[in-house]
């Protein structure tokens, strides 16, 4: 039982203010990874499906909401690797189904949706028992995808790829902090790993990520200013801002990650916060599916 994978190019963005600063900007394209199955939630559901076999587990169950790209990428990896697979979406149901919903029942995923005050209850004893009772033996990945073996999963990933590329900072956005966590502990202490929070007040995911970190390295730090506004929140300014990496880059972003992720780097080059002759690599994480629809949830 393996996930299909496809490497992934580096690409070099070339723009008069990287110029202007002496700033090399590179783009690992891990989007490009899988085509449904992109970015780090290839590599976070790894491990995960890899326990799930060993445990003869049938079934795959999570959580997310009706826009997730979580949601999209487990439909796609368990049907990859014959499992059955049920999402519990928050929120009630709206016909027609939007793309991410659509696309996780085409692969064969059974939807429920509750109620988002359960939602909010979701990770407890009681609920996920009333889960078992009602769809028998499952293997439960929670919402986003973060667990010790996401990380694993990651960690990997910062050692057999990320390591062996040449640069002084890494740029990635944060959601839940399982990725970071990950490349924080396969670049074992080295680079500067720098997390652009996707939501608001995201100082929180500090507390998040260390629990999971194999020592206490101090070779990273988070950026909450970028959040234009919240989770799924934008700006007309992003939305600009994407529009241009498109058509000057030929480089397409989501507005929920990589969009704010892309707009944090060009702001703090402008801010002249890193040595001339310094290189940034930042993790094209996927998520486009997302452009399908206007993402409200996660």
């Amino acid at each position: 039982m393996l996930l299909n994978y496809t490497a992934t190019p580096i690409q070099e963005i070339f723009d008069p203010l990287l110029d202007q600063h002496g700033i090399r900007l590179l783009i690992k394209r891990e989007d490009q990874n899988h085509p449904h199955i992109s970015g780090n939630k290839w590599w976070k559901l790894k491990c995960n499906l890899e326990e799930a076999n060993r445990q003869h587990k049938k079934t795959i169950l999570t959580f997310g909401g009706a826009y997730s790209n979580h949601i999209y990428a487990t439909a796609a990896a368990a049907k990859e690797c014959r499992f059955e697979s049920i999402g519990i979406i928050r929120g009630e149901e709206t016909l027609p189904l939007n793309p991410t919903l659509s696309f996780a029942t085409s692969t064969g995923m059974k939807i429920q949706y509750v109620t988002r005050e359960n939602y909010k209850i979701k990770s407890e004893h009681e609920f996920i028992n009333s889960l078992i009772e009602q769809y028998g033996d499952f293997y439960l990945i929670p919402e986003g995808g973060t667990n010790q073996l996401a990380v694993k999963g990651t960690t990997v990933f910062a050692q057999e790829h990320l390591s062996k590329i040449e640069f002084d900072y890494l740029f990635l956005p944060v959601g839940t902090g399982g990725t970071i966590a990950g490349i924080i502990n396969g670049l074992n202490g080295e680079r500067n790993v720098i997390g652009v929070p996707v939501l608001k007040n995201g100082r929180f995911l500090g507390d998040e990520i260390k629990p999971y970190l194999n020592q206490d390295y101090s070779n990273w730090s988070l950026l909450t200013e970028y959040h234009h506004g919240g989770y799924a929140k934008t700006t007309p300014a992003l939305m600009t801002f994407i529009q241009q990496m498109e058509v000057e880059h030929q480089l397409p972003l989501d507005h929920v990650y990589t969009g704010k992720l892309l707009w944090a780097v060009m702001e703090e080059i402008k801010k002249g916060a890193f040595q001339k002759g310094s290189t940034i690599l930042a993790l094209h994480s996927g998520g486009l599916q997302g452009n399908n629809s206007k993402i409200t949830n996660h």
